[in-house]
């Protein structure tokens, strides 16, 4: 286990996704996803902890002073959306940031798995099928690219 992945683990201990199943699942799509697409180990890093400041698990200040490269720091912050923050300005941030794409690309094809978001209402599940569409067209993403089992938001 590396140290971004033991950090992850322990930071999301005990949360749960949408689905009701251990966050830690998600962390470890997106990471393989990462990896599957070819991502280095700043990117895998960066992967397992993209979720970490973004839903209050880790401050941003832990964030600037982990033992990280600049660059996982980088990723993580570009992927981290803010409150209020509008959709094109997160991708327009993400696309700014080198190697942040990819990690949002596998994050999004997790949280987008048609099998996963079938367990979730059918209210939901539109919500969440168009929000993650919405976020590939902004990317320049291809559709029907998505990949598997997840889900976050």
């Amino acid at each position: 286990m590396t140290p971004a992945e033991a950090v992850a683990r322990a930071a999301h201990a005990g949360q749960t996704d949408k689905a009701g199943r251990p966050y830690a699942e998600h962390l470890r799509a997106v990471a393989e996803g990462v990896r599957r697409r070819g991502g280095d180990d700043e990117q895998i890093a960066a992967a397992w902890l993209h979720d970490a400041v973004e839903d209050g698990r880790l401050p941003d200040r832990w964030l600037e002073e982990a033992a990280l490269t600049r660059r996982t720091r980088d990723i993580v912050r570009a992927v981290t959306k803010r409150p209020g923050e509008p959709p094109e300005a997160y991708a327009a941030r993400i696309l700014a940031t080198p190697g942040a794409l990819l990690v949002k690309e596998a994050d999004l094809a997790h949280n987008a798995d048609p099998a996963r978001l079938a367990v979730l209402d059918g209210a939901t599940r539109t919500r969440l099928t168009e929000k993650y569409a919405r976020m590939r067209t902004l990317l320049g993403l291809v559709a029907g690219n998505e990949g598997a089992e997840g889900l976050k938001n």
